[in-house]
């Protein structure tokens, strides 16, 4: 049996050394685990100030003078310099002491490096943002702030608190404990990282697919169906806070019918199912946020009072970072986002602000008319000129690298080739000096400062409330606001340079209002404007909430009086449902006089006793949920089904409560012409037919 231990001998050798090698270089995503496990290096060393927040004073090379860090009882920092650069120094060392492998994560996804060590299941999130392209829009923004800006000083002085504090984490062998185990070094921080992360979040708020949706909606349902259940005007009443008058024109008249060609369908159906392999959160598909402001003469305390509820994608850690900051020129307190020099939601010793998206159009799409002959040129003005090419080689963790080219239109990047070429023009991709307009607004000391800050802000739109010490309320819905000179601007535009963005809203004629008579202002993703608001500004898909937040808000605050904090916690807190107010007794009168079997009957009887609160432990909150959506599904499902509306390639077109036109379509004529309409009758029958 000699050859068995000579076989036992030699497989334990070969285990062993497998071990070894594992050890010393890690295998796949596998970190090493020797480096892993190490006891002086490895993830036992955590920082503890990290996890327990203490009181310092910080003398690091980079200050210009020692700042002061401290903390309150539940870790909310507050930084104390004395100078301006050495605030900005501050909060890039303290955010990269607790939110480090967070700003790391965020620029790789702007900067379509998380493959590079996460591996190949990133690929498309980082294909995507290499193409879409906000990595080369922060390096445009960067060099084109001043030197002697105070953006500049900020980004420079907090890229230089953020490596002041990796270079300790690294002599120190204490780097967070995700680096150890993702076996990587952080690359030290610039300001263009800041910049990535600052095109992140607007990508979040503001880059949409509304005309993909409209071009998978028109084809399937035709233009005057598709139009009539997503209206560029919704059909239901809302409230928005600035109802004019307005004293401009239309800058471009909106037509009556257009087509989808099938290619057109197909590149859209295709872009739409690759859209929904990325990440949540990179395309934004939601409104949920709230804030509003009321004049003195309705508060107990005869001063404003202001409330923001800023609702973004759930994270771990959250997106937000509390810090409070003083210097020669600023005094804030309120939220950060890890990777930022300033804060963006809070109060300053004269004024407060906070923020939610307005909603409104920022993407469109182009169909680019590329030249049968010469793939790479496409159709502009009459002839035909080359793409802009720009390679990268993406890094992946365990592969080789991947190769991609993006071709650029004179619209922006080329999305896809599938059926036909689509170009996308979206806002967020222009550089703008939104970080400065920021840092003047956290500086305002009145209402025309305020004003005047956000005179530069371009993206992503935000509803800014405001509010001071003097007693004075508005609201500017900052940002820009394209105007297109084609009627369809919901759907994709031809590439060729007769359709165009030709301008923005002027800054004077952007939703706004300022000590209204009524004392109060709100926004809660709502359209803002009203129907006869003389420019375009995006159609009831483009996510703009259906106004029941907003009527809720609208309607606790405009008779109230002697109003408190408390009562702006209760508004924050209420879960009335509005749609469920107005259709459940339209269903109880319905049901009133027929002969219910039990189960029934005792439904209607719980929903009659129903006080409209989305509680959590609410049977009938449940019952009114699973009407709602029934009476969705068997209202619009039939033509769904008949004309092959694909839901499977996104999700936004799904018959679901929530889908904002589709409620309000709903609600109308549930409201006002329940009999009437032919859509119904025909649902009813079971003949759906276009119209």
């Amino acid at each position: 049996m000699k050859w068995r231990k000579t076989l036992n001998l030699t497989l334990s050798s070969l285990f062993s050394l497998a071990i070894l090698d594992v050890s010393a270089t890690g295998m796949g995503s596998l970190p090493p685990l020797g480096t892993l496990l190490n006891p002086s290096t490895g993830v036992f060393t955590i920082v503890a100030g990290a996890l327990l927040p203490r009181n310092r004073s910080i003398a690091l090379a980079g200050l210009q003078q020692p700042a002061q860090i401290s903390f309150t009882a539940n870790g909310s920092a507050y930084i104390d310099a004395k100078t301006n650069a050495d605030l900005f120094f501050a909060m890039g060392y303290l955010q990269a002491t607790f939110r480090l492998f967070q700003m790391d994560l965020m620029r790789r996804q702007g900067e379509g490096l998380l493959s590079q060590v996460v591996g190949q299941d990133t690929l498309p999130s980082d294909q995507f943002e290499d193409t879409l392209g906000i990595s080369r829009t922060a390096v445009k923004e960067w060099l084109t702030t001043p030197a002697s800006s105070t953006a500049h000083q900020a980004l420079t002085a907090f890229s230089k608190g953020v490596n002041a504090r990796i270079s300790f984490d690294e002599k120190t062998h204490q780097l967070p404990t995700m680096f150890k185990l993702l076996n990587y070094t952080p690359a030290p921080w610039t300001p263009v990282d800041s910049l990535v992360i600052q095109g992140d979040m607007t990508q979040t708020l503001d880059f949409s697919t509304t005309p993909i949706d409209y071009a998978i909606l028109v084809h399937a349902l035709g233009y005057k169906r598709a139009m009539d259940w997503f209206p560029v005007i919704a059909k239901t009443v809302q409230h928005p806070y600035d109802p004019g008058p307005y004293t401009h024109a239309a800058a471009v008249p909106i037509s009556f019918e257009q087509s989808v060609t099938v290619g057109e369908a197909h590149a859209a159906n295709v872009l739409a199912h690759e859209f929904e392999q990325l990440p949540k959160g990179l395309i934004h598909t939601y409104s949920n946020s709230n804030n509003w402001a009321v004049s003195g003469f309705r508060t107990a305390s005869g001063k404003p009072l202001m409330a923001g509820d800023p609702h973004l994608n759930l994270t771990l850690p959250s997106i937000w970072y509390q810090v409070s900051g003083s210097s020669p020129s600023f005094h804030f307190s309120g939220v950060s986002v890890p990777g930022l020099p300033i804060i963006l939601i809070g109060h300053n010793r004269s004024i407060s602000w906070s923020l939610t998206d307005v909603q409104n159009q920022s993407t469109f799409f182009y169909h680019e008319y590329t030249n049968p002959k010469y793939p790479g040129q496409y159709l502009y003005k009459n002839r035909y000129i080359p793409f802009q090419r720009v390679r990268y080689q993406i890094p992946v963790k365990g592969k080789a690298p991947v190769s991609l080219i993006v071709q650029i239109a004179k619209q922006g990047p080329v999305l896809t080739q599938s059926g036909m070429t689509l170009a996308v023009d979206w806002m967020g991709n222009l550089p703008s000096p939104d970080l400065q307009s920021m840092l003047d607004v956290v500086r305002a000391k009145n209402f025309p400062d305020f004003q005047s800050a956000l005179r530069n802000w371009h993206a992503p739109t935000q509803n800014f409330v405001y509010a001071d010490r003097a007693g004075n309320i508005g609201m500017i819905s900052a940002g820009y606001y394209p105007i297109v000179n084609t009627p369809d601007p919901w759907l994709p535009l031809p590439g060729n340079g007769t359709a165009k963005i030709v301008g923005t809203i002027p800054y004077q004629d952007i939703p706004h209002v300022y000590n209204p008579p009524s004392g109060i202002v709100f926004s809660a993703n709502q359209r803002v404007v009203s129907a006869n608001y003389p420019y375009y500004i995006g159609t009831s898909a483009d996510f703009f909430s259906n106004g029941y937040r907003a009527d809720e808000i609208y309607k606790t605050l405009h008779n109230a009086k002697h109003l408190t904090v408390k009562d702006m916690e209760t508004l924050q807190n209420d879960t009335r449902d509005i749609l469920a107010e107005q259709i459940v007794p339209i269903l109880l009168h319905t049901l009133n006089g027929t002969n219910l079997p039990s189960q029934p009957a005792q439904a209607r009887m719980i929903l009659s006793r129903w006080n409209d609160h989305m509680s959590v432990n609410s049977a009938a909150a449940t019952l009114w949920w699973t009407f709602w959506t029934d009476y969705l599904k068997n209202t619009f499902s039939p033509w769904w089904k008949v004309d092959h509306v694909n839901v499977n390639a996104d999700a936004n077109l799904a018959i679901t409560p929530g889908n904002a036109p589709l409620d309000e379509d709903l609600q109308f004529w549930t409201m006002n012409q329940p009999t009437q309409r032919s859509h119904l009758r025909e649902v009813r029958k079971g003949i759906p037919h276009r119209l």
